[in-house]
């Protein structure tokens, strides 16, 4: 039974929008809806956290390469990623390359701080340790220095996971004719309004997804890391 409180076409019934929502899972919509945003946020993500671990690591290893990037680092970093869109539409134009740009370059400054972070806050004691035994650099910070700083850079790829899925829906909302944020928008357009807020409960359960299974990979790793830190004390 329905109250009927509210009647407008702009709010349906929630057994309305549950029905949409089951109708679009059963019928495999949500899953070719989601496949091209997974893809575009999984290659961008991916790009991120290998460049911002790698210039991290040299950030905090290496002090003239923190004082020639931290600069440019700071300038960049504040400004909301939204505002770099229409540049990248103008140099890569609506294809997925810009879209895994502005994913990529959204989600590289959470990981890269706390990369910085986690390898300038090693234990000296364990680098000299290392030294002691005949290790090289390149030996310390594999060895050493990234397993340290494990903590720090699941955390900053974990906040960037939450930006990356963010910034893939307003890129493929402003540019694009597929994926999540199109399906919602291209919704909303057609006045299909059960199916524009069954899409943001399907996005909202995909962010949940992506969290639970992220934290699950962290306390995976993070249990060999508590080992690791065990046996280096």
């Amino acid at each position: 039974m329905r109250l009927e409180w509210v009647l407008t076409p702009t709010w349906p019934a929630v057994s309305t929008v549950l029905l949409t929502f089951w109708h679009a899972c059963v019928d495999g919509t949500y899953l070719e809806v989601f496949g091209s945003s997974l893809r575009r946020l999984a290659i961008g993500y991916l790009i991120a956290t290998a460049c911002a671990v790698a210039i991290g690591v040299a950030m905090g290893v290496w002090r003239r390469m923190f004082l020639l990037f931290e600069p440019l680092v700071e300038l960049l970093r504040p400004i909301p990623s939204p505002a770099y869109l229409p540049m990248a539409i103008l140099f890569l134009g609506i294809d997925d390359g810009m879209k895994v740009f502005m994913v990529a370059f959204a989600s590289f400054f959470p990981i890269l701080l706390n990369t910085v972070s986690g390898v300038r806050s090693v234990d000296p004691v364990l680098v000299d340790t290392g030294r002691t035994f005949g290790l090289r650099r390149l030996q310390i910070i594999r060895r050493i220095m990234l397993p340290a700083a494990a903590g720090y850079v699941f955390t900053g790829m974990r906040i960037s996971l939450a930006i990356a899925l963010i910034v893939t829906v307003i890129a493929e909302m402003v540019a694009g004719n597929s994926g999540i944020g199109f399906y919602i928008l291209n919704a909303q357009r057609s006045f299909l309004v059960p199916e524009m807020y069954a899409g943001v409960i399907a996005l909202a359960l995909l962010g949940f997804a992506l969290n639970k299974g992220f934290v699950a990979l962290e306390r995976y790793a993070l249990t060999w890391h508590e080992g690791w830190n065990a046996a280096t004390t």
